[in-house]
């Protein structure tokens, strides 16, 4: 079977068509969606559809998209999405269709209701919700976001189709404009992938992951597309060549089965050659063999083994590159058997090895995961996922800005599995540690946690565990939590209790502070009203009365300051501010983006704007960049690929500005090199006179270590631009004995 193609999906870029075409290709797009919901139809739903489209047609009769189609094709392309790509069916497909109009049309909840029933209505009020979810403040949005996720465990039918929904935005973004391309693109890595894997759809998570790399870091994309594009003849061969051994063993051993080559995504193949330091030519999983097995439920485990064994007798696999995700499968229900194994020519394959089912579950995700679990009431991974969210959306502060980010670390990143001593299994994300399984256990048992056993070692809270831990908590009735402990947790629930206790903890503290400030106010003359407290606290440029209270017990305050107050009957008055030379990050921001099209150009010597290059990713001209509005250190500029840019763009969108570089040979920015080669006498010589001798580049710092015949250096040099800093990296490239060179991309350069 031959390798799949990587497929671009179609973009509209110039929309060229007459009301008579339109009104054809909106009905052929209909049809479609009606062909492809065929076998899901019962007596009724044909008529709810047409009307669900009817009423969205004409809600949208006057709207486009920004590449000029009538906007009634995106719902209709999120319909086809949820039923061809996730498997949904008619109610969904009714929601889709609806998705926009309570939001951006007259049509109501109400009208919704009224027209399709209760349970329609409540999807449509959750995807009304979500649309706004990242524009808005960052507190507005976790706020935004909570709803959400109440919705997503009340009905898991929200998210599928939000995700469907931002898949068809991210296959239109060529029509935006690149700022928000950035923004939007930023999201979808964000939240919109980490949401897709976590719900099993993993083709969905891939291209998204693959469309937000295409326009956040195109250069790197093009690159890659053009390699796989140029090797793929080869890679067809190899596969074949791989796979006829197999098909014959399979074959012979009476297997109803299909093999084939699979490519990895962009993405992925990028994210392996920035975390392993190689070049494309030196991944070796740049597709992976994939075995399906047509075989009856109560034999599914057994065959996948059987095959395995069969693979295994062909070609050697590496012990340590086993997955076993039969015995016990992800928490978003994935089942597989991977294997590596060394193939013809020295080369190292993945295999997986699944069922039919299996398969279907991997590509539909949640959809097809309900649909095989009909009929048995079990809780499962999904149930008690969701059952974990809903525990700490009820216990979260509302205006917790921290609430993404916690999600994330918490909902959205792989799982491990570990034991409690009776053998009970408990489901934690990856990273976690003993301390956040304390709290997992209880709130009370985590609160009193002092350190745990792992595997009957002992091991403090910090310690991080692995899957297949077995751990048991030791508790003392003189623990309370500290503040240190929010550093060594990664879940939701463990970082709320913790700050809950901690609060709780500054309250009784803020108490004695209370009565400093009474006596006080009283001393003066003042009463000890909230309006007054108020005063103080603005005095003392504090958010909340409880750290005014609390800083004033612990004596971090004083307040001698307050007899510059004037007395006014019993009301306090601050005294008139001094001027000083603070700088108000919104008047700025104000001044910055007053036009959606200006553009901030930095890197003039005759520059007015006041500018910092990012610590976490030291831009130089030439790289792709923004600038983002912080509050105390005006506007920073960060590479759009800088590790903290997806956060910041999806986050704080209002506070990014679009910008580019000018030309100017004054000014040199510091960068910095990693070597890798061959230890050899004079390289040191060899890479100095490259940099200084022939390219006259100054160098700031060299440092080199060797070990065993190889040697690993790094070099922090001042350069003019991106050009000037290729160039270099060709040259030391080309040098005898060096392997490779990559620019920092986190380190802090000092």
């Amino acid at each position: 079977m031959q390798e799949q193609d990587i497929v671009e999906q179609p973009i509209i870029t110039k929309y060229t068509l007459n009301a008579e075409q339109e009104k054809k290709e909106i009905l052929r797009h209909y049809r479609a969606l009606l062909r492809s919901l065929r076998t899901k139809l019962k007596k009724g739903d044909k008529e709810l559809i047409r009307s669900a489209f009817e009423i969205a047609a004409e809600a949208h009769k006057t709207m486009r998209r920004k590449s000029g189609e009538p906007y009634i094709l995106h719902p209709l392309a999120v319909a086809m999405i949820c039923v061809e790509e996730i498997g949904l069916g008619v109610r969904s497909t009714i929601c889709a269709l609806l998705h926009d109009t309570v939001e951006d049309t007259d049509v109501t909840l109400d009208d919704v209701e009224r027209e399709f029933g209760t349970e329609i209505a409540k999807i449509v009020d959750g995807l009304t919700k979500i649309s706004n979810v990242i524009d808005t403040n960052t507190s507005q949005q976790a706020e935004n976001f909570k709803k959400i996720l109440l919705t997503l465990t009340d009905d898991p039918r929200v998210i599928l189709i939000k995700l469907a929904d931002r898949l068809h935005n991210m296959r239109t973004l060529d029509s935006m404009k690149r700022e928000k391309q950035l923004k939007i693109s930023s999201e979808t890595v964000w939240v919109y992938a980490p949401l897709a894997h976590r719900m099993g759809l993993y083709s969905i998570k891939t291209e998204m992951e693959d469309l937000a790399m295409k326009y956040l870091e195109p250069e790197a994309y093009k690159g890659i597309a053009k390699k796989l594009a140029e090797t793929r003849r080869e890679r067809s061969r190899y596969i074949n060549e791989f796979i006829k051994p197999l098909k014959e063993k399979l074959s012979a051993a009476g297997f109803d089965f299909e093999i084939y080559g699979r490519p990895k995504s962009i993405h992925s193949i990028w994210n392996k050659i920035k975390n392993k330091g190689v070049a494309f030519e030196e991944v070796y999983d740049l597709f992976a063999i994939r075995v399906i097995l047509n075989s009856p439920p109560e034999k599914e485990k057994e065959d996948c083994w059987k095959v395995y064994s069969m693979i295994t007798d062909e070609y050697l696999p590496s012990t340590e590159r086993l997955r076993d995700w039969l015995s016990n499968p992800k928490s978003n229900g994935y089942e597989a058997l991977h294997t590596t194994v060394m193939g013809p020519q020295g080369k190292w394959v993945e295999v997986q090895i699944r069922s039919k089912r299996m398969n279907e579950i991997a590509e539909k995700g949640l959809a097809a995961h309900y649909k095989y679990k009909e009929g048995n009431n079990d809780e499962d991974r999904f149930d008690k996922w969701f059952g974990q969210i809903r525990e700490v959306l009820a216990t979260q502060e509302t205006d917790s800005v921290d609430f993404l980010q916690d999600f994330k670390t918490s909902f959205l990143a792989e799982d491990i599995y570990v034991y409690t001593p009776k053998g009970d299994v408990k489901m934690l994300p990856k990273g976690s540690s003993a301390l956040d399984f304390a709290f997992s256990v209880h709130s009370a048992i985590g609160s009193k946690c002092i350190g745990a056993k792992v595997n009957h070692k002992l091991v403090p809270i910090s310690h991080k565990l692995r899957s297949g831990d077995q751990i048991e908590i030791i508790t003392s009735s003189k623990q309370k939590p500290t503040e240190d402990w929010l550093n060594f947790v990664v879940t939701a629930k463990a970082k709320t209790k913790i700050k809950d206790a901690l609060r709780e903890e500054k309250r009784l503290i803020a108490d004695d502070g209370k009565y400093v400030l009474q006596r006080k106010l009283e001393g003066m003359g003042a009463a000890f009203t909230p309006g007054n407290i108020e005063e103080v606290m603005h005095f003392y440029k504090l958010s909340s009365q409880l750290d005014l209270l609390y800083k004033i017990a612990i004596k971090s305050i004083d307040l001698k300051e307050l007899n510059d107050f004037q007395v006014l009957g019993d009301r306090l008055e601050a005294p008139k501010p001094k001027v000083t030379h603070v700088v108000d990050h919104t008047t700025e921001q104000k001044q910055i983006s007053k036009k959606d099209s200006e553009l901030i150009i930095f890197g003039e010597s005759s520059d007015k704007i006041v500018y910092q290059l990012a610590k976490c990713c030291n831009p130089i001209p030439g790289d792709t960049v923004f600038g983002f509005v912080t509050t105390g250190k005006g506007l920073v500029i960060h590479r759009t690929n800088c590790p903290n840019a997806a956060q910041l763009m999806a986050n704080y969108g209002h506070r990014v500005v679009k910008t580019k570089w000018a030309k100017n040979k004054e000014i040199s920015f510091l960068t910095g090199l990693k070597i890798i080669g061959m230890d050899d006498v004079g390289v040191i010589n060899k890479i100095t006179n490259v940099i200084s001798g022939e390219m006259r580049i100054n160098i700031a710092a060299l440092t080199i270590e060797s070990e065993e015949g190889i040697f690993r250096g790094t070099v922090k040099v001042f350069v003019h631009d991106k050009e000037e800093l290729e160039e270099l990296v060709d040259r030391l490239k080309k040098l005898n004995g060096i392997q490779t060179v990559d620019r920092f991309d986190t380190e802090d350069i000092k």
